[in-house]
């Protein structure tokens, strides 16, 4: 197994970001991995996703949701081919912080008979996680920044 993580800090609190985390539908304008996505985030439901290129020559994922704790961690199960090869566990937990803020924590669990082999696959996947999490946090902070500037007009 190998751990990879990834957290940052969102000027918005958590009820804020969790509706941006939970659209999957929504996640190809935000994440730079995920070209497609579609599910409902409850436990035990199915979910696909299309990662890398948005010109379907992506890798398809199937997932199920195995956790979901509504505004505040929503995990599923995947796996990439014939499942016990390369599957991954991936996460996201809000965690409220002090003066209305959220630290938005994206981790991925990498298990599996391939994983020693995807050593490159799996270094790749923290930049990615990086880049979403900087793209999370710009898209929160700037729907907040609209609606501030719509209640002050």
């Amino acid at each position: 197994m190998k751990e990879i993580s990834e957290s940052i800090e969102i000027e918005a609190p958590p009820r804020k970001v969790w509706p941006v985390l939970v659209h999957l539908r929504r996640h190809p304008e935000w994440n730079p991995v995920v070209s497609q996505a579609r599910g409902v985030p409850l436990i035990g439901s199915r979910l696909k996703a299309r990662l890398g290129a948005p010109d379907g020559r992506g890798v398809r994922l199937r997932a199920r949701v195995t956790r979901y704790e509504s505004g505040r961690t929503f995990r599923w199960v995947g796996h990439l081919g014939v499942p016990g090869l390369f599957g991954v566990e991936h996460t996201h937990e809000v965690e409220p912080l002090p003066a209305g803020r959220t630290r938005h924590v994206v981790r991925q669990r990498f298990r599996g008979a391939l994983v020693p082999l995807m050593g490159r696959v799996v270094d790749e996947a923290r930049p990615s996680m990086m880049e979403a999490n900087v793209n999370l946090k710009a898209r929160v902070e700037d729907a907040q920044g609209d609606e501030a500037a719509r209640t002050a007009a």
